[in-house]
């Protein structure tokens, strides 16, 4: 077969398997639901300066002070005059850019430690597992606020400690999938073909994992985010002015009966994305079980 007949084969198999994937998705109404408020915040995050008039950190108008909704700002105004729906806006390009990037960096680490724990197993199994017991000891959010406290607020160590306190998890996810899978007859006919245990780990074991693997992301993004609201609620997450609902909460909740609504309007906004996440996952992984 020449390399032009393999460049006109590939695109269409590739377009059978997203169009396999979809039909899994739409088939749930659970996860069409959850998909179309996580899209929603997508197009929110994506098109917030097609969406938005106001810069969210450098236009306050000290005329507006804590307005509630109006033609001229569609969620009011926050103490500094700022336009509440431009910050909500823009925050979610925060939430959705740290939430998925800490959860991959959180799989990296997971899936480098739990597929030779499962793999090998023996002493290397007990070493890693038991370090990661230790870890898993912390409550998240005392972790989260340890790591942070110790490097500072800042969007990489917000990365940073969601990757650290989420991989001991993955790992174990990682090592209990590895060691079911590492028993089938396609490893076995692996090893007897010559394969390096690399070769086994990342061609056969980890591509039979990605169904629970791609529920778990998209469940642990959510954590993610509701994580990263409650670090900026507790002053530890990304410094101001930086749009971030958890410290739009922050700075609000103590005017809630002044002025309720950027308070409503991050919580709100956690408060969907999250839920939008978990139907998604929760609907994908109802239907992905009937297929097995």
């Amino acid at each position: 077969m020449t390399a032009a007949t393999q460049t006109a084969i590939l695109p269409p198999r590739r377009r059978q398997r997203f169009a396999d994937s979809m039909r899994v998705v739409l088939s749930s109404r659970v996860a069409v639901v959850g998909l179309v408020i996580v899209l929603f915040w997508v197009v929110v995050a994506i098109g917030a300066p097609v969406f938005t008039k106001y810069d969210p950190s450098k236009d306050q108008d000290y005329k507006a002070l804590d307005q509630a909704p109006s033609a001229q700002h569609f969620l009011g105004t926050d103490h500094l005059g700022r336009d509440v729906w431009s910050r909500v806006a823009y925050g979610a390009r925060t939430i959705l850019l740290l939430g998925p990037l800490s959860v991959a960096v959180a799989f990296l680490i997971g899936m480098a430690l739990g597929l030779p724990a499962g793999y090998y197993g023996g002493w290397l199994d007990e070493v890693i597992m038991r370090l990661l017991d230790a870890l898993m000891a912390f409550p998240t959010i005392l972790l989260y606020m340890i790591i942070i406290s110790a490097l500072g607020a800042s969007p990489v160590n917000v990365v940073i400690a969601i990757s650290v306190g989420g991989a001991p998890g993955i790992a174990r996810l990682v090592r209990a999938l590895t060691l079911d899978i590492r028993t089938r007859e396609y490893v076995s006919a692996a090893k007897l073909r010559g394969d390096s245990a690399a070769r086994i780990m990342a061609r056969e074991i980890l591509p039979n994992c990605r169904g629970p693997l791609i529920v778990d992301f998209l469940l642990r993004v959510g954590y993610a985010a509701f994580y990263i609201g409650t670090l900026g609620f507790l002053g530890l997450g990304l410094p101001p002015p930086t749009p971030d609902w958890g410290g739009m909460v922050q700075e609000g909740h103590a005017r809630m009966m002044a002025n309720p609504w950027p308070v409503l309007a991050a919580t709100g906004a956690i408060v969907t994305l999250v839920i939008g996440l978990n139907l998604f996952a929760d609907g994908l992984r109802e239907e992905t079980m009937r297929y097995q």
